[in-house]
């Protein structure tokens, strides 16, 4: 059985808000995508609106056939506008408004309470909520104090390693820990950020990862060759 692959579809509506207009339409690709063999879509809606809107976030989740992974800041305004929408999964992420994209996994030590609580609110409403964190076992078993039933890690730095072409042995083995740690203790194991083909061949090979998120790579290929294509290119990499 293959990995579980989810697709962010954010920058379809950066380039639908470049023009102010209707096209791309991110629920047509979400459809596309989902064709295509991915297995949840995944949007991020920022505080500053700069991508997907609260409208495309309605349109999507009305879809109860499309498995929505919504990502959000720990806030309590985006608390209620996922039980709201009502998505398929969660994903607590930082944010900071001056960010080009997202920089690192979530303070927990910082906004631990704040953090349980919401993970609180989302466990009681069945709602699968991961948390978005560095490779680091500290924060690994920081979640599952919190409460949280599934992690997704932080791939960038090991991304950014791969495509520098540098030496990327020392990240690879903290992720692998990560995750083998992770696991035993009973969360559920994604990974994401800046992944592309490479990236995920290599982290592929890491069994306790149950699910890779990746868009920007995917939607910038596909400019290229085609959505479905780079899709089930991704597929051939997960079996």
């Amino acid at each position: 059985m293959r990995k579980r692959l989810g697709v962010n579809i954010d920058h379809i509506a950066t380039l639908r808000n470049a023009r102010g207009e209707n096209h791309p339409d991110p629920y047509t690709v979400a459809l596309k995508v989902l064709k295509a063999g991915a297995n949840s879509i995944t949007v991020h809606l920022r505080e500053d609106r700069r991508h997907i809107k609260d409208k495309d976030l309605k349109i999507l989740s009305s879809n109860k056939s499309i498995p929505i992974n919504l990502e959000i800041a720990s806030d309590p305004q985006m608390v209620n506008i996922a039980l709201k929408n009502k998505p398929s999964f969660i994903c607590l992420v930082p944010e900071k408004r001056n960010e080009i994209t997202t920089e690192g996994g979530l303070n927990l030590k910082k906004n631990k309470n704040k953090i349980k609580n919401i993970l609180e609110i989302f466990n009681k409403h069945n709602i699968r909520t991961s948390l978005f964190i560095n490779p680091s076992l500290q924060d690994i078993k920081l979640s599952k104090v919190l409460g949280s039933k599934c992690i997704e890690i932080h791939t960038g730095k090991i991304s950014n390693q791969i495509k520098q072409q540098k030496n990327y042995s020392k990240e690879l083995k903290k992720i692998k820990k990560c995750a083998t740690y992770a696991k035993n203790i009973g969360l559920e194991v994604h990974a994401g950020h800046g992944m592309d083909y490479k990236t995920t061949k290599i982290l592929n090979k890491i069994e306790q990862i149950e699910e890779f998120n990746i868009g920007h790579f995917i939607i910038g290929e596909s400019v290229s060759h085609g959505i479905s294509k780079v899709i089930k290119q991704f597929i051939k990499i997960l079996k």
